[in-house]
């Protein structure tokens, strides 16, 4: 006599958006995280040369997902979620010391009350026009709590964005119609906190904040992992399935 076979479960997938300077390795400590309660996670790689190319690169990895995504990013990586995030496999968007325009909004527009910012005139541009952190700066304004070897191996295999891309503007956000939070950086030399606050009411996101530098991924996995798995629980328990433990 045959049994009935279980429903196959729907867990959400975390679909993860690096930021300038960085790669989707920048993830490994929150990837192994997450994977150790039995998530799948994609680390998505962009190209950091223009809004429509990154999210055409996130669209294109959304179309190989069939459960519900959790879509999180970082820096730029969330004006990126912003527009990508509109997709109808997404459920909910996570946003790690983030920007969120609003549509007809670029990200300089969200920064043009805190220009200059004070690691701007530092930057330097290569004959592509494309922006980098100077090596040694990257400890001091960027990763300032991460062991000095750590940054360094940052400040080495930074990927630099064209600005361009920080000028372009979103056409959709997907806040306005997806559950969002927002992890606040409180100590974040690249993007001011005061604008990750604003941001994160202006989204009406649920808010934490965590005593870290831009990459708290690296610096602070657990607390950066617990925003995450509130997301995926919120979007778990919808469709009916068990929350996960948290980190």
């Amino acid at each position: 006599m045959k049994t009935a076979s279980a429903p196959s479960r729907k867990r959400a997938t975390v679909m993860l958006v690096h930021g300038a300077w960085l790669d989707g390795s920048s993830w490994m400590e929150v990837i192994a995280r997450l994977q150790s309660h039995g998530l799948r996670v994609v680390s998505i790689q962009i190209s950091l040369a223009s809004l429509g190319q990154d999210v055409a690169t996130v669209i294109r990895a959304l179309e190989r997902e069939v459960n519900p995504v959790v879509l999180v990013g970082h820096s730029w990586g969330g004006t990126v979620i912003t527009q990508a995030g509109a997709s109808e496999r997404v459920a909910a968007l996570v946003y790690v010391a983030g920007f969120a325009p609003a549509p007809c909004e670029s990200t300089l527009d969200t920064l043009s009350a805190y220009i200059p910012l004070g690691y701007s005139s530092l930057l330097q541009a290569d004959s592509g026009g494309y922006l980098w952190f100077p090596q040694r700066a990257v400890p001091q304004w960027f990763a300032q709590d991460l062991p000095l070897p750590n940054a360094a191996l940052l400040a080495a295999t930074q990927r630099p964005i064209h600005p361009q891309a920080l000028g372009n503007k979103v056409a959709l956000a997907a806040w306005r119609d997806k559950p969002s939070w927002y992890l606040v950086t409180e100590d974040d030399r690249v993007i001011p906190p005061a604008l990750q606050q604003s941001t994160a009411r202006r989204i009406s996101a649920r808010t934490r904040s965590v005593a870290s530098s831009h990459v708290p991924f690296l610096s602070r996995p657990k607390e950066t992992c617990a925003i995450i798995f509130a997301a995926v629980s919120a979007i778990d328990a919808e469709a009916g399935e068990a929350p996960d433990p948290k980190d």
